[in-house]
């Protein structure tokens, strides 16, 4: 049977042969590297390939984004596929498609993984100065399919002109959330995979301090394995506060954590999308 990471149909973006041939050392390197599996690819595709996805990325005016603000985080994304313009949906496309998850499934040791063509949680994320994102785990199943568990995240940025003294690193945190042990820089056509789980603590939790004309992009994907039955309790997102973050920050991480809780809870029982939070938190913050 022909492998399927050798279509040709696939090749156009992602460029299988350059990291088929490197597998072997790039899927030690995903089990070794800490605090948790995870590698870090530079020039993830095609360069010209990337640069009309960074060209076509949308601006933040747009009112097709979802926003997401709230004490934890400050940033806004979009999960709707029919909005995305054409290279970029070409491109995620491809990166659900059964080849490159073939190809991901190799690199991770992960067997039978499947993407999610809901994208939820996903898609095209995007923050300007002031935007953050404190550390956290992931919540752990599909908000609308309850026996899929997530178990891979993907996240490519498309910046071409980043500076590293604006911020926006995505920092990696040890278990016990004592330290920080990777910092990686969203640069433009660079790629972190990395096995989510109640552990995998990651964020870019102080303020981004690009210019204004700029902007935070990258593009999440996010995988999953069918177990065998729905869990009897299912881990929303966890955010934790950082050693340096004082009492009341760290209060309020608390609470705003179990808002989240409360809110992911009820997304699933009743299948409401994120898109209705986005708007009440608009009306809430303009009242402001």
């Amino acid at each position: 049977m022909a492998d399927p990471a050798l279509s040709p149909i696939t090749r156009t973006s992602f460029p299988y042969a350059k990291w088929s041939a490197q597998l072997s050392r790039l899927k030690q390197q995903f089990q070794q590297n800490q605090p948790y599996p995870h590698v870090y690819l530079r020039n993830f595709l095609e360069a010209d390939v990337a640069r009309e996805m960074a060209a076509e990325f949308p601006g933040l005016a747009t009112d097709a984004w979802t926003r997401y603000k709230h004490p934890n985080e400050n940033k806004v994304g979009l999960a709707k596929r029919s909005l995305f313009p054409e290279r970029l949906g070409e491109v995620v496309d491809e990166l659900d498609s059964p080849a490159f998850v073939h190809w991901l499934s190799e690199l991770t040791g992960i067997p039978n993984l499947l993407s999610d063509d809901m994208l939820e949680g996903g898609g095209l994320h995007q923050c300007g100065a002031g935007g953050f994102l404190n550390v956290h785990t992931d919540f752990s199943n599909h908000h609308y399919h309850k026996n899929w568990r997530r178990q891979v995240n993907l996240i490519l940025y498309l910046n071409p002109d980043w500076e590293e003294q604006w911020g926006g690193a995505l920092e990696l945190w040890d278990r016990e959330m004592r330290r920080c042990v990777v910092k990686i820089p969203p640069l433009f056509n660079d790629a972190l995979i990395f096995r989510t789980d109640e552990i995998s603590y990651h964020g870019f939790p102080d303020p981004v301090r690009c210019p204004r004309d700029e902007s935070r992009k990258s593009l999440a994907l996010y995988y999953y394995t069918v177990e065998s039955v729905a869990p009897v309790k299912a881990r929303s997102t966890n955010y934790r506060p950082r050693p340096e973050d004082g009492p009341l920050k760290s209060g309020m991480i608390w609470l705003d954590k179990k808002a989240v809780d409360l809110y992911s809870k009820a997304k699933a029982r009743y299948g409401f999308s994120d898109q209705l939070a986005s708007k009440i938190l608009g009306f809430l913050s303009r009242k402001r």
